[in-house]
């Protein structure tokens, strides 16, 4: 049986206080709504419809080009109504409605679900409160089977003492679903179309509520205000922790260790305090990353080293290399094995060979460095010359004296030395040494300035 899902994403979100669409909102580097697509799309065959409203335009563009059909719900008429917007699409199998707003719903508690939906059948996930405030509370007969949804403003003192609550995500077929919507009614409280009104249509069509709950209440809470969007990103970052220390990472404090995108592990990783991961990030076996340093669509080679407070973006650390503290590695940046990254060194599309070593402030760019090549503090590499970039190539065995400057295009080769304080604007052959600076020159009996007296 297909499968379409129905993504309502078209509230405003007026307690967030923004401009922003309250979906649009950031859960680990992720729109909200962008971790329910997700994880609807990794469901079997299925068709993903998304309802927008307020904001609509933004919340296309920022899921533009991934499969989707969009609906707007241009007047706020309640989760029912919205709903409706999407009936046009559907196909002849089974619907499952989720919420834009509800980022850490697992896909193994969706299918359990789905699984026994049919003509006869629908599904519901309820959730049990210590405190239901505001949320619908599921009513029972006395056969224990679920015959109603009552909202919270709209239940007597006897229903709002339930503790088992509607999560809004439910399963039906496409049948049911056409069937029942337009028989729905805003004679509430809120005068809207709510969709669990469906429910009570269901059991008066003699159709069974079976109801399933997630492994962890967390998976179904929503977010209205900030103070929520903080609570489960504090959640799903415990969750992914959890999932790389069973890998194999040892993490110093598990609270301060955030993964905004995917990261792929070896075993035997050490990862210290306030460590961000960002993009796509790989971490061979060994590696040990030090306090505070953020790592983006970076590759990080068997037993590499990153110390304090570095920063890596578009980067690859080869084996037993080692960067920082204090170092930014920018995009193109790539390391030999057992390289060497000094404090206060910025690397932009940049290749240093096996064993170079440059230790402290400098700022090579557009470079090819040769192995074991030493590249001295304030060393930089002037590849720009106001309009365009230009590439610095340096041989095997170089040693660069400490504040050098090499203007690019420039070609150094083999076991060539750079004195100190030099500018080297031409060609250094194999061997030489290129020493490129003003004549010292003393002047005895200079005097030095002094203070005129002020009057």
């Amino acid at each position: 049986m297909s499968l379409d899902v129905v993504i309502l994403a078209a509230g405003q979100g007026t307690r967030m206080r923004s401009k922003t669409p309250k979906v649009l909102h950031r859960l680990a580097g992720r729109p909200l709504v962008q971790h329910v697509v997700d994880t609807a799309a990794g469901l079997e065959e299925a068709r993903l419809h998304v309802v927008v409203g307020h904001g609509g335009e933004a919340v296309r563009e920022a899921l533009d080009g991934r499969g989707l059909s969009f609906c707007e719900q241009a007047e706020q008429k309640g989760t029912g109504h919205a709903v409706a917007q999407a009936l046009d699409g559907l196909g002849d199998g089974k619907v499952l409605v989720l919420y834009g707003d509800v980022p850490l719903i697992q896909a193994k508690t969706l299918k359990a679900l789905l699984e026994g939906v049919d003509e006869q059948h629908m599904g519901l996930l309820t959730v049990t409160l210590d405190d239901p405030s505001g949320y619908g509370r599921i009513v029972r007969n006395d056969k224990q089977a679920v015959v109603a949804i009552v909202e919270h403003k709209d239940a007597t003192s006897a229903q709002r003492a339930i503790r088992e609550c509607n999560t809004g995500i439910m399963a039906m077929t496409a049948a049911q679903l056409k069937r029942w919507l337009p028989q729905l009614s805003a004679e509430n409280a809120q005068g809207e179309y709510y969709l669990t009104d469906v429910i009570a249509m269901a059991a008066g069509d003699g159709v069974e509520i079976k109801a399933a709950q997630p492994a962890s209440p967390i998976e179904v809470e929503g977010v209205n205000e900030r103070r929520q969007l903080a609570t489960l990103e504090r959640a799903y970052q415990r969750r992914q922790a959890e999932r790389l220390m069973a890998a194999g990472v040892t993490l110093a404090d598990p609270a301060r260790f955030d993964l905004r995108g995917d990261v792929t592990v070896g075993r035997d990783i050490d990862i210290d305090v306030g460590v961000i991961l960002e993009g796509h990030v790989i971490l061979e076996d060994d590696v040990v990353i030090g306090p505070h340093c953020v790592i983006k669509d970076s590759v990080i080679r068997r037993g590499a080293v990153i110390k304090a407070h570095s920063h890596l973006d578009g980067a690859e650390m080869g084996e037993e290399s080692d960067c920082g503290p204090f170092a930014r590695l920018r995009p193109g940046t790539r390391l030999g094995a057992r390289a060497h990254v000094g404090n206060f060194v910025e690397t932009k599309n940049a290749t240093l060979g096996e064993g170079v070593k440059a230790g402290h402030l400098s700022y090579l760019g557009d470079a090819e460095i040769g192995r074991d090549t030493n590249v001295g503090a304030g060393t930089i590499t002037c590849n720009y010359d106001g309009a365009n970039k230009h590439l610095t190539r340096i041989g095997e065995r170089v040693f660069v004296g400490s504040n050098t400057a090499l203007v690019a295009p420039l070609a150094i080769a083999d076991d060539a030395t750079i004195a100190a304080g030099s500018t080297i604007t031409r060609e250094v052959a194999q061997g030489e040494l290129a020493l490129a600076r003003s004549r010292q020159v003393a002047k005895p009996g200079w005097q030095r300035p002094v203070k005129t007296p002020k009057s």
